[in-house]
């Protein structure tokens, strides 16, 4: 006599967060993140008197409380800074990645960050003051890039147009770190010195209000670049061959994207200094949460960005009696992820 048995009910597979859930989580997270940045450091402000010193200054009320000059005159820049130059970091990485077709790419890849860390350092050294320092390493870090292009798109021939894009770039980065050995070599031990060190490796201390309006153009018009030619960028990220077959222009659609991510990372590194590892890290984790489509990856690696930047500033100014530079804190926690994704090693990523 057979028994019979009932047959297994598979489990139910659980059901993987909606995108649009994850982006309202995500904004939700910044949101929370951004009222518990304003309250603390070393001038502390409890969360129930936020109200009260935002209701004070839209009504106009005498800046003469202590509280409120901090939270509008130095935590409200300083906290929109991160958000923004994350933001900023993250998309020009994601966008980089796919135009690249390689994880492992980051905004810095054409020479981006080295162009500027030039450009900041010989205005230390010339003494032409804060304005002069973001002006000068934003106009070189847009020369790197433009002189990687140039000379890539001059040598490169048909079907290797990407591959020398990264090795031109390379050289270019390796030209600029030169200059700023060079010009460190230079500088006053005393003064100056210091001050190049210190800004190449990263900083929001100084930001204030006029930088934020400085910021917002060049960054609001890369930005909207990329998320325009998002659909691009997933036809791209299949390969050239594949895109020109799909009817797109590669040859126009290339530049464009590296001139938008090349702004988001000049804008980026010419207010907060050479930042690392944002744009390489980032990407990766909103690929983890949404997948590869563009569409979706871009809202959510400046979502990310913002969060990662924002809470990494908050334990720069708030772990130690000084300040820690964030090019430090990025790093301990950018090379470990890096190395997990070496040994990772996937052969395909998209």
């Amino acid at each position: 006599m057979t028994v019979k048995t009932s047959p297994k009910i598979p489990a139910p597979k659980r059901k993987k967060m909606s995108d649009g859930k994850i982006i309202a989580a995500l904004a939700a997270a910044l949101v929370l993140l951004f009222l518990f940045s304003l309250c603390i450091g070393r001038y502390e402000i409890p969360l129930r008197q936020l109200p009260e010193i935002i209701m004070a200054w839209i009504l106009g009320a005498p800046a003469g409380d202590a509280a409120e000059t901090v939270v509008f005159y130095v935590r409200i820049p300083r906290i929109l800074a991160a958000v923004m130059i994350g933001a900023a970091l993250a998309v020009s990485g994601a966008a980089y990645q796919g135009l690249f077709r390689n994880p492992m790419v980051s905004p810095d890849i054409l020479g981006a960050s080295a162009g500027a860390g030039f450009g900041a350092a010989l205005a230390i050294l010339l003494s032409l003051g804060a304005w002069g320092i973001q002006t000068g390493a934003f106009l070189f870090s847009l020369a790197a890039v433009a002189i990687t292009y140039l000379t890539a798109m001059a040598v490169s021939r048909k079907n290797d147009a990407v591959l020398t894009l990264v090795l031109v770039g390379i050289v270019i980065s390796s030209l600029f770190s030169s200059l700023v050995s060079i010009t460190k070599y230079a500088a006053d031990t005393d003064d100056k010195l210091p001050a190049i060190t210190f800004w190449l490796m990263g900083s929001l201390s100084s930001i204030n209000a006029g930088d934020l309006k400085v910021m917002i153009i060049p960054l609001a018009a890369g930005a909207a670049l990329i998320f325009l030619l998002r659909w691009k960028l997933n036809i791209i990220s299949f390969g050239d061959e594949e895109a020109r077959n799909m009817g797109v222009d590669v040859k126009k659609i290339r530049p464009l994207i590296i001139a938008a991510a090349s702004l988001l990372t000049a804008t980026a590194v010419s207010a907060g200094g050479m930042i690392g590892w944002v744009g390489l890290i980032i990407p990766h984790v909103a690929r983890f949460l949404v997948g590869p489509n563009y569409k979706i990856l871009l809202p959510v690696s400046f979502l990310c960005g913002s969060l990662f930047l924002l809470a990494i500033d908050n334990i720069a100014r708030t772990a130690f009696t000084v300040e820690i530079p964030l090019g430090i804190l990025t790093s301990l926690i950018g090379a470990p992820f890096f190395v997990y994704l070496m040994f990772r090693g996937r052969k395909s990523w998209v």
